[in-house]
């Protein structure tokens, strides 16, 4: 069916106005005439938003399809207003070759609701010794990543930016020196002396990150660092990006909204990174009013009930993000004033598609690719909504305004509000 969706709040150049959007053979298409669609509907008091993108996420599949598979997740990004998302490797097989890429390729073929993009591991088995055959995977690949583990070796990170820099691809970086773990598993500051917890110090992270701008400086790859959570992570990308490297970093919603006196004894609050401090989660917020943090990524990582409910010392790290990345983030950073919704949008869709040249979305006469928000509408997270298989989040009960009404991917439409659905004859 074709539709005009009209009376809308549309988002487009960092300006909101009222407008219409139609789809037409899974076309985009801005305001026309009204004549030719089988169905007009009114998004008064509705907000239409470029698709956002999200280059960090776990789906589990193949391998782990008790904690989610390419359908659940991808069905969650498009609750979340999602459109195209890119899966780390850490599954099993790891996509280090063809063959084992292939599972993961056949599955996002068979069930993704929205646009899924799979990375290739930079090491064979993410086992940090052997360097995969980058050549074969890059046809199919968004980048290269370790994702769960740091390239311990140093000059197996340089080979590896060398081979990623001659395909034009990106190193993106899971940066964790084993060397300064020592058995931690939430941030080593006040909550973990207090409660006698183990805690992982931050140059865990930056220490690693320092190393491979040394190597980004040798050997001229482009590379983008995951969720960095340290204050020091973000003086350094700064000075990288003043020095004029090709480096670009993410961060992830826990990151800005929680810190380590926030903590509770839960496994709902055990992640990797870990949740730092309250000047690390500052540093960050400046990070991303100054342009120095590009984009957000969820790092939306599903396990199963009982995998989560064996508190911070037992509980796997990894929570769910996707389906309240946006609420949270609108809620909690840009209704007080804190981020501006332009630079939330550059955040959430803008910077990471062009960065990981993704494709631009709501463009004329290309498929259809956009999300219906009413950003009045105000609740409580509640995991028990969520399309995710996964149910662990720090935020389950906090209150937020934005819910998701209808997301278009690629033509097609995924997901739609149960009320709206009703209204479009769905």
């Amino acid at each position: 069916m074709n539709y005009l969706f009209e009376n809308a709040s549309v988002y487009r150049s960092g300006q909101l106005s009222e407008g219409s959007v139609s789809l037409c053979g899974g076309v985009f298409q801005s305001a026309g005439i009204r004549a030719g669609f089988d169905r007009i509907v009114s998004l008064k008091g509705y907000t239409v938003f470029p698709g956002f993108a999200d280059v960090h996420v776990h789906f589990r599949e193949p391998g782990f399809s008790y904690k989610e598979t390419i359908r659940t997740g991808s069905l969650a990004a498009a609750h979340g207003g999602y459109t195209v998302v890119c899966t780390m490797p850490n599954l099993n097989p790891v996509p280090d070759c063809a063959e084992h890429l292939r599972p993961q390729l056949e599955a996002i073929e068979r069930s993704a609701a929205v646009r899924v993009i799979p990375y290739g591991a930079i090491t064979a088995g993410e086992k940090g010794a052997v360097i995969v055959d980058m050549e074969a995977l890059a046809p199919y690949v968004t980048a290269f990543s370790d994702d769960g583990h740091g390239v311990q070796n140093d000059d197996i990170m340089r080979q590896a930016m060398l081979r990623a820099k001659a395909l034009g691809k990106l190193i993106v970086a899971h940066c964790e020196d084993n060397s300064l773990l020592r058995g931690g598993y939430i941030h080593d500051g006040a909550y973990a002396a207090a409660h006698g917890h183990k805690g992982i110090c931050s140059e865990s992270e930056w220490g690693q990150i320092a190393r491979d701008l040394a190597l980004v400086r040798e050997t001229g790859c482009g590379y983008h660092v995951c969720h960095i959570s340290t204050k020091e992570s973000v003086a350094l990308i700064r000075r990288a990006k003043a020095e004029g490297l090709d480096v670009t970093c993410e961060t992830a919603p826990h990151y800005l909204l929680l810190d380590d006196a926030m903590l509770q004894e839960d496994g709902r609050f055990k992640m990797n990174p870990p949740i730092r401090s309250a000047e690390d989660r500052d540093a960050l917020l400046e990070g991303l009013r100054d342009g120095t943090v590009d984009m957000i990524a969820t790092d939306h990582a599903p396990h199963s009930a009982e995998e989560k409910s064996r508190g911070l010392a037992g509980s796997l790290m990894g929570i769910v993000g996707l389906e309240t990345a946006f609420p949270l983030l609108y809620t909690y950073l840009v209704l007080p004033g804190k981020l501006t919704l332009p630079r939330l949008m550059e955040l959430m869709c803008v910077k990471p598609r062009r960065r990981f040249r993704l494709g631009e979305s709501m463009r004329e006469n290309d498929p259809a690719d956009f999300t219906v928000f009413d950003l009045n509408a105000a609740y409580s997270v509640d995991p028990d909504s969520f399309l995710s298989m996964g149910r662990s989040t720090p935020f389950a009960g906090w209150p937020v305004r934005g819910k998701c009404m209808m997301t278009v991917a690629n033509g097609r439409m995924a997901y739609c509000d149960p009320g709206l659905a009703k209204e479009l004859g769905l």
